[in-house]
């Protein structure tokens, strides 16, 4: 259905509060936008294709064109054009779709860890015949039709792994989120930051129980404060995401078989710093 939970500071006038937000959260797109000569027309094509999916998708039975052009304000001859083009692909690139499974393992499971202190294993290319884990070993866990070698390179390229002098393969403590390849980042773009807006619009439009979004905010800092803070926040948002990984992934160990194991979860950190907006007001 669509929501209209919201305050109005006139007919038909959205809340001006919302506005403020919308134009916030627009500015640092727009910035990627124009640095990658997305051009407003561009942009503006785009959004009637998403305008129309969203509101196809709320409006359920009732999704008409006539219905559709009056909920978006789009001509209904653009609704139908839109509606007859093919879906565009939202499959993850190559290295995402398996890379994300193999860095959970590695990171979760306990025979790729070291026992005292958890970390993820220096992983030798192959076992060579002993007990020990190794690269080949890891990648044979989700997969035997794809090549350990073909891995191995994508992740060199991504910046993900590191191969010492010995021949051994290193997991980047972020790797999280490729260090290279613009597509495979521009990816995560795409879901995490959907995921955080999809967060915070529950939130704004439910009266129900939040979904847990948390910032800690502080204004007034040094260059050396920030530094600090970046470094800690690095140190334990790594430990959250390694800690919750490990319990997801023995949760969906458990839940694959599960007819309703129909649903996903995402828990993102980020860390911010900039200008202080105020501070840089009273200098003026």
């Amino acid at each position: 259905m669509i929501h209209s939970r919201t305050s109005r500071t006139g007919p038909g006038e959205p809340s001006t509060a919302l506005v403020r937000a919308i134009t916030r959260l627009a500015r640092p797109l727009v910035h990627l936008l124009i640095t990658r000569g997305i051009t407003y027309p561009y942009l503006a094509n785009l959004l009637k294709t998403v305008y129309v999916a969203v509101a196809t998708e709320s409006l359920g039975e009732d999704a008409t064109t006539s219905r559709v052009s009056v909920v978006t304000g789009l001509q209904r001859k653009d609704i139908r054009r839109i509606q007859s083009e093919p879906p565009p692909d939202a499959a993850a690139p190559p290295a995402i779709s398996i890379g994300a499974r193999l860095i959970g393992i590695w990171t979760g499971n306990a025979r790729f860890r070291a026992k005292k202190t958890g970390e993820p294993l220096v992983l030798p290319r192959t076992s060579e015949g002993s007990r020990k884990p190794s690269f080949d070993e890891l990648v044979r866990t989700v997969s035997t039709d794809i090549r350990p070698r073909v891995i191995l390179d994508e992740w060199l390229r991504l910046g993900i792994v590191t191969v010492d002098p010995e021949g051994s393969i290193r997991l980047n403590s972020d790797a999280f989120v490729p260090q290279q390849g613009f597509d495979e980042k521009a990816y995560y773009l795409g879901r995490n930051v959907a995921d955080h807006i999809a967060t915070s619009v529950h939130n704004l439009l439910s009266d129900g129980t939040p979904w847990f979004e948390r910032a800690v905010y502080y204004d007034r800092l040094t260059p050396e404060s920030i530094a600090y803070l970046r470094k800690r926040a690095n140190e334990l948002g790594m430990k959250t995401l390694l800690a919750l990984n490990n319990e997801a992934l023995r949760r969906a160990d458990g839940d694959a078989e599960r007819v309703d194991a129909k649903q996903r979860m995402a828990l993102g950190i980020y860390f911010f710093e900039g200008p202080d907006e105020a501070a840089s007001e009273k200098s003026r």
